[in-house]
């Protein structure tokens, strides 16, 4: 098995890719973003948008809707914050540097949490979605859109032999849904109200679960 990710090593990644991000992933990913975007705007108040990275997403927000911002990369957030000076976005309210796993909030204090392709990009993706599910309001929403591995077949194969080179670039592809079943029916707080494929290829999924 290839070694698994570090903060440092996601860090490092997602500082190279800062400058390329959008052009990259842009379009690629924009049928997950609009989804999250409108599940998160149809509940309003407070949302935490957790790998907020270059902030793509922050311009497609409700106004109405407050948004905090945190990302483990500078240069990707140095980014965001430059989108919001210039396009005068006064509905978010913070933009820091923080590790998902230890998030500086206090408990149940948003409406939703946001995490757009992150959790294959933390090394602890039980222990970050624990801390998502603390900082959440009871009767709010953790809304994640990522990329689902494949139970068998060609493409879990691919995904196999292509995992040492995708560490190297910041992820793990290699992700069952198995892992989210385990993880909600340990933690014990959450219940799983949705799952949508989605682009590109349905490889990807919108998944909401509702704290209790």
């Amino acid at each position: 098995m290839a070694a698994d990710i570090s903060r440092a090593g996601v860090e490092k990644a997602y500082g190279r890719w800062a400058p390329v991000y959008d052009l990259v992933f842009g379009k690629v990913f924009d049928a997950g973003r609009q989804s999250t975007i409108a599940e998160a705007d149809r509940i309003g108040g407070r949302i935490l948008d957790v790998g907020v990275g270059t902030g793509l997403s922050l311009s497609d927000y409700a106004r109405t809707t407050k948004i905090c911002g945190v990302d483990i990369s500078e240069p990707m957030l140095r980014r965001a914050i430059k989108r919001v000076r210039e396009e005068k976005l006064d509905n978010v309210e913070v933009l820091s540097v923080m590790d998902a796993k230890n998030l500086a909030f206090p408990d149940n204090f948003f409406d939703a949490v946001v995490a757009q392709y992150v959790i294959t990009a933390v090394p602890d993706p039980e222990g970050t979605l624990d801390e998502f599910v603390r900082v959440l309001k009871h009767g709010g929403e953790l809304i994640l859109v990522n990329h689902i591995g494949a139970e068998k077949g060609l493409r879990k194969l691919s995904e196999l032999a292509f995992a040492p080179i995708a560490r190297r670039l910041g992820w793990r592809p290699e992700f069952p849904w198995a892992r989210l079943v385990n993880w909600a029916a340990k933690h014990g707080g959450v219940t799983l109200t949705e799952r949508r494929p989605m682009p590109p290829m349905g490889h990807f999924s919108l998944i909401r679960y509702r704290k209790s």
